[in-house]
Parts: structure tokens; sequence; C-alpha cells
């Protein structure tokens, strides 16, 4: 298969989106924002959401029982926690931004680095690290949840059937399951489905700016992003490479300084960003992957005009459904 490089590839899309109207090329490459994200191997249930939805707030998951899914990846505020580095067990500091999980189910892997192939392995990660929630094993996450009454009947409802319901792989399902539903639509999708004033004529002239300038070569996508990994650095060298991705998975040269390109739905509310967390403020991170991604400097008002569209890209939380639950005794 020929393979474009990203700056030829954006040239391709342009062309394209010149030759049919904006909001049908919008449509076509961002696609529909799906009520729930499903899995062929974690059926959903109400059940093992109400399971979930549990795990993901408890402290007790941690061994300073302080820590939880929610403390870094905070619901009520987009999926993030808004620091550079979230913190773990005794104070420390992770060595890469916590992104948001919303909508992270729909993505081709989890990590910056795609270490993690679904929400459900993602789930067994933080729990075992010894920077983040630092339980000691496995078996010590089982024996903990196993000494609670209220888990034992929650995990036996959610798996019913099951000789020993309450497994650390049970655990990661539920809490998968738990995510499917993180969603959160926006104005942009009300435009996609139809209602041409749910967006104003700045934004629509910076959804024309992303298209045009090569943007959508990789946010594209019902999540805008999360659906391929790139070179950060494609056209011009980033300049710190002390993190060099997604080598340290594959262990292959052409790695180096690869990450997921991420989701930027709902982008306005959840700096800092990039893996490093280093940029503050959203007009800066457009403005660096103009530079470094497409190898172009983009004018103070392509800038602004792309920061008004991704803005329409912030959507409503769920805020019933994430409400924190009443957690076992």
């Amino acid at each position: 298969m020929l393979r474009l490089s990203p700056v030829l590839l954006a040239l391709s899309l342009a062309a394209s989106a010149y030759a049919q109207p904006m909001g049908r090329m919008g449509g076509r490459m961002m696609g529909k924002l799906p009520e729930v994200i499903p899995s062929e191997t974690n059926p959903l249930t109400d059940a093992k959401i109400h399971l979930g939805r549990m795990l993901f707030y408890e402290p007790r998951l941690s061994k300073g029982r302080d820590v939880s899914c929610n403390s870094c990846h905070d619901l009520a505020n987009y999926g993030v926690d808004g620091k550079r580095f979230s913190t773990g067990f005794k104070g420390q500091l992770g060595g890469r931004n916590s992104p948001t999980v919303y909508h992270a189910a729909g993505h081709l892997a989890q990590f910056w680095d795609g270490r993690a192939a679904d929400v459900e392995e993602q789930a067994k990660g933080p729990v075992l690290n010894p920077v983040e929630m630092a339980m000691a094993s496995e078996a010590e996450v089982v024996a903990t949840l196993r000494a609670i009454p209220g888990y034992r009947t929650a995990f036996a409802k959610a798996f019913p059937g099951a000789a020993e319901p309450v497994t650390f792989n049970n655990m990661a399902l539920a809490i998968g399951a738990f995510e499917r539903k993180l969603v959160t639509p926006s104005r942009w999708d009300r435009f996609l489905a139809g209602d041409r004033a749910a967006i104003t004529q700045e934004e629509m002239q910076g959804h024309h700016e992303f298209m045009h300038g090569g943007c959508a070569t990789c946010h594209n996508g019902p999540y805008i992003g999360g659906k391929m990994f790139q070179k950060l650095g494609a056209e011009k060298p980033w300049p710190a490479t002390d993190d060099l991705g997604r080598i340290a998975v594959t262990k292959n040269a052409a790695d180096r300084m690869v990450f997921k390109v991420p989701s930027l739905r709902n982008v306005e509310k959840t700096g800092p960003y990039f893996h490093s967390g280093h940029v503050n403020t959203l007009p800066e991170a457009v403005q660096l992957m103009g530079r470094h991604q497409l190898g172009t400097e983009l004018e103070p008002q392509q800038v602004t005009r792309i920061v008004a569209w991704l803005k329409s890209l912030t959507g409503e939380i769920p805020r019933e459904y994430i409400k924190a639950p009443k957690l076992p005794e």
C-alpha cells in the first residue's frame, strides 16, 4: 500500500474537502458519536456497570486507601485532574499527563504508548503501578474486595454463574463496562445531525481551517482522534526527547517519538496538553501542532478560529451516570 507523508495526505484530504459541502465532509471525516461504546468480549449489563461505577470511585483499591481511578480521572472535570502529572501513592508523581477517560473505550489502544489493548486491560495497570495505586499484587486486590461483603454481593450479581465472581479480571471487566458509557455529545454533534444553528460562523470557519490545514489527517473519526499512532514531530523535530514514546513498548526503532493521537473531544477542558503536560493553553497547543506536525506556521487568526471550533467539541457531562455511588462498608 502506498503511504503518503503527513503533508501529502493533508493536501489530499484538503482537495477532497474543497470538492464537497463542509457539513458533509465533516460528517464523513468525523463520524457519529455513539451513545455507548460496545465490546464483543465484555457485554454490558446494569449489574456490571453498577459494580464498575463503585470500583471506579473506590480508594480501597490503592495501598494508601486514598487514591481511586477518579482521583486522576475526575469524571466531573471531563475525566482529568488538571495537573501536569497526577499524584499517586505517598505523593509520587507519574511521568506522563493523565488523559481523559471520556471516549477512551473507543480508541485503538490505551495509554499514550498504546501498551494496553482496551479499557479493560488498562484498568489493571494503575492498581498495581507502584507510583500510582501501588497494590502489591493481584492477590492483594482480590483479598481486599473479598473482605467487603457488599462487593461479594455486587460481583455475584455482575458475574452470575461464575464459580468465583470476585477476581482481578472481573474487577477490570466491570470498570471497563462502566467506562464504555462515558460519552459527551456536543454542539458539534447537533450540527452533524442537521442543526445548522448549533455552531457559530467563527466556529464553522475554524472547522474549515482544521480540515483544509490537514489537522484531520490524524484527528478524525467520531472521537476526532484516538484511532492511530503518529510520530510527534512528523515534519519538524519535537524539541523534547526525554520521553521516546511507543518504542519502549515495541522496541521498534520506527516507533521512536510515536504516541497515540489523542481525542480532541472536550479538549478545551482537558489541559494541560500532550503526554508531557507542559503546554497549558489550547492556542499554544494548536500552534505547536501546526509547526511540528504539518510544517506550517499558523497565523494568529487561524489559531483563533481553530480554537473556536475545538470549543464546539466540549460536550455534556452525564452527571447522573457519573454520580459518586455509596461504597460498600
